[in-house]
């Protein structure tokens, strides 16, 4: 029983804290070391992906023949997510913000206009999945971004259930069993802390518990013959996590992988004959490979290796297809083989972009994808085995926004203090050159193991239209570039991370482009703290900065961490600091008990409902800077959690970002604070 759809949603040991502190939407970054499959990618050597590696010396566009565009015509584009084949396979369920807030909607493989299922104007809600044999469907929301996410059912007469009732009860759901009858999915009802297992028949929707978790592991998998399970739990640091193997008539609970040194595995599937259990492995090297496990043999094979992390792999339902995804320079590439002679799918070509969300229907008979490129946001597709021809079922981008007038983005590398190579990706604005110079932002993703990438993402190529350089950097610490860089920042944090993006100043600043005299800091949760510690500990590098949801004291933040993830505690402050034991250090680097030293500009963006970074984390390094009468812009939003799902806020926020930056930064205006 592959879980397609929950792997997507589920987190490693290292990845779940990557998701602690990573920004959602409004940053779009994708900074986990596996990326969910609502990130997926390329199709192999036949791919759907063609290589395409923008001119780095192209002649620039002058500035009047490229349109500008205001935040409510990018805000205007479409965000899509999911993907479910119907019963008869003839639509797919998925959800889209085009009423400005998250709903369900349904749209026939053939092509057509999308029918809207759900109607909620308060709640982002989030497809999950059709019921196998009718036109029910499961799907999923918090409550004003609390993250506490219930499973609800959409009966055939259009009510609601929530099948996963609590006040504090948080849900997941995992995958359907083969035979199609139930499904299973976890909750922490019981136990804040740990999430147990259910499976729940179709036929009375009653939950009967699978497996009771009092220890911390993560589900991985279940077998499609119901007698494994696969668990993740994470270990001493955030590069060490096990797989374990559960059988549910013994109750035998096995280690499969117990390692000394560092090594991160985290199991991904079983294949559909219940006979093999793969999982990922970086042991005994740099990058994480697929191993096979024989459940009768207990026998171990590489079976997929790459120079570059594999972070993926499914079945489709009966093995006829098998997706292999591996994260290569900040683009995930995926090949399609045939399950029975391991030969790689010819797929046709899509322009330079990302293939994510891959979800085959119960035929095995098409595939449903989305595509997206650095200037065209996410599209929802439909791939027909037969015809070997892809069908574009939606349209994302604003119409009134021509392409054309966007950036396509490009990896660099530059050379850090101590000599340590880091990844950026790079936006130059039509119509920047050395005699028409740009000012130029370092943007900073969450994580802090998070990775900087390449795809459309609207906030940038906003800024980047209204004429910011945008530099996207993979500091030490982000993910995709090995385990040894990976860990590079443990314990570290406010010092080499922090030095990798002064560096990326100093290298915008070789650019013959760019203002070298205007240049500001910007990120969203890691990213944000990052702009504190910046403007606190390198307060004469950065012109301004922009903090979106960030932490400013890791004392509070370690110590108010929710509890569903006990888990990964020991990790966590491995990586960050432990608060117990190591209290002046996280109060050294924390940039709360320096805000006396930031002198520069400063913007900060809030969720108030956010339970990753909490409230106070904002409120007082802003009160903080204002008793020294600096120059701090405050914005908050009271129906937001650690990311924003509304439209009108995203549109509040990024435009507050722009006037922020267009004085302070751009203008370079002296300013005084505001309250």
């Amino acid at each position: 029983m592959h879980l397609t759809n929950f792997t997507l949603q589920r987190l490693s040991a290292v990845a779940l804290f990557i998701a602690i502190l990573s920004l959602a939407p409004f940053m779009s970054s994708v900074r986990a070391q596996r990326p969910s499959p609502e990130q997926k990618p390329d199709v192999s050597s036949k791919a759907l992906i063609t290589k395409q590696t923008p001119d780095s010396k192209k002649k620039p566009v002058e500035p009047g023949a490229v349109k500008q565009y205001t935040i409510e015509q990018f805000m205007a584009t479409t965000r899509l997510g999911g993907a479910s084949f119907s019963a008869d396979e003839k639509s797919i369920l998925f959800h889209s913000n085009k009423t400005g807030i998250f709903n369900v909607y349904s749209i026939p493989v053939a092509g057509g206009e999308p029918k809207q299922l759900t109607n909620s104007t308060k709640e982002s809600t989030y497809a999950v999945s059709y019921f196998p044999a009718d036109a029910r469907f499961l799907y999923r929301y918090d409550k004003g971004g609390n993250e506490n996410e219930h499973l609800y059912l959409r009966e055939l007469g259009g009510t609601e259930r929530d099948l996963t009732p609590g006040e504090k009860t948080k849900a997941q759901f995992y995958t359907w069993s083969q035979d199609r009858k139930s499904f299973f999915f976890g909750t922490n009802a019981r136990d804040p802390k740990f999430f147990d297992i259910f499976e729940m028949s179709i036929a009375d929707l009653k939950p009967i518990l699978i497996y009771k978790d009092e220890t911390g592991y993560q589900i991985g998998a279940i077998s499609n013959d119901k007698k494994f399970i696969a668990f993740g739990k994470p270990g001493n640091n955030t590069n060490d996590a096990d797989v374990y193997l559960y059988n549910t008539e013994t109750k035998e609970m096995k280690n499969l992988t117990a390692h000394t040194g560092d090594a991160n595995n985290s199991p991904e599937t079983f294949d559909p004959d219940s006979k093999f259990l793969y999982f990922l492995s970086d042991d005994g090297s740099e990058f994480k490979s697929v191993i096979r496990y024989d459940l009768a043999s207990e026998e171990k094979a590489v079976t997929e290796k790459t120079n570059w992390d594999v972070s993926f792999m499914s079945f489709s339902r009966t093995g006829k297809y098998r997706v292999v995804g591996t994260n290569e320079d900040a683009r995930t590439k995926i090949k399609v083989y045939e399950g029975a002679t391991d030969k790689p799918v010819a797929m046709p070509p899509l322009p330079e972009g990302d293939i994510s969300g891959i979800h085959f229907s119960e035929s095995e008979t098409r595939m449903a994808f989305y595509y997206e490129g650095a200037r065209s946001p996410a599209n929802l597709y439909v791939y027909d085995f037969a015809t070997q021809k892809p069908l574009k079922l939606t349209e994302s981008l604003n119409p009134e926004i021509n392409a054309d007038d966007l950036i396509d983005s490009r990896v660099v590398r530059y050379k850090s203090f101590d000599g340590t190579e880091i990844p950026a990706i790079l936006y130059q604005p039509h119509g920047a050159t050395a005699a028409k110079k740009a000012p130029a932002i370092v943007r900073v993703h969450g994580g802090p193991g998070g990775q900087a990438r390449m795809p459309y993402i609207a906030s940038v190529q906003f800024l980047v239209n209204h004429g910011y350089v945008v530099l996207d950097v993979n500091n030490r610490g982000s993910s995709g570039y090995g385990k040894t860089f990976y860990k590079a920042d443990d314990q570290k944090h406010g010092r080499e991370p922090l030095w990798d993006c002064v560096e990326a100043k100093k290298y915008l600043q070789t650019l013959d482009y760019v203002d070298g005299k205007k240049i500001g800091i910007m990120g969203g949760s890691y990213g944000g703290y990052m702009v504190l510690a910046a403007l606190a500990f390198k307060p004469e590098e950065f012109n301004a900065g922009v903090d979106i949801f960030g932490v400013s004291n890791w004392v509070r933040t370690l110590q108010s961490i929710p509890p569903y993830w006990e888990a990964e505690r020991k990790s966590l402050y491995a990586e960050i600091g432990d608060p117990n034991t190591q209290l002046d250090m996280l109060r050294e680097i924390s940039p709360l008990f320096h805000a006396d030293k930031i002198t520069k500009p400063l913007i900060v963006l809030q969720g108030a409902n956010d339970p990753r970074v909490i409230k106070p984390e904002s409120d007082e390094i802003v009160e903080a800077i204002k008793k020294k009468k600096g120059v701090v812009e405050y914005v908050v939003f009271d129906n937001e959690g650690h990311g924003f799902t509304k439209k009108a806020n995203e549109i509040r926020g990024n435009k507050a970002i722009l006037d922020f930056l267009d004085k302070y930064l751009k203008g370079a205006a002296p300013g005084v604070a505001k309250n």
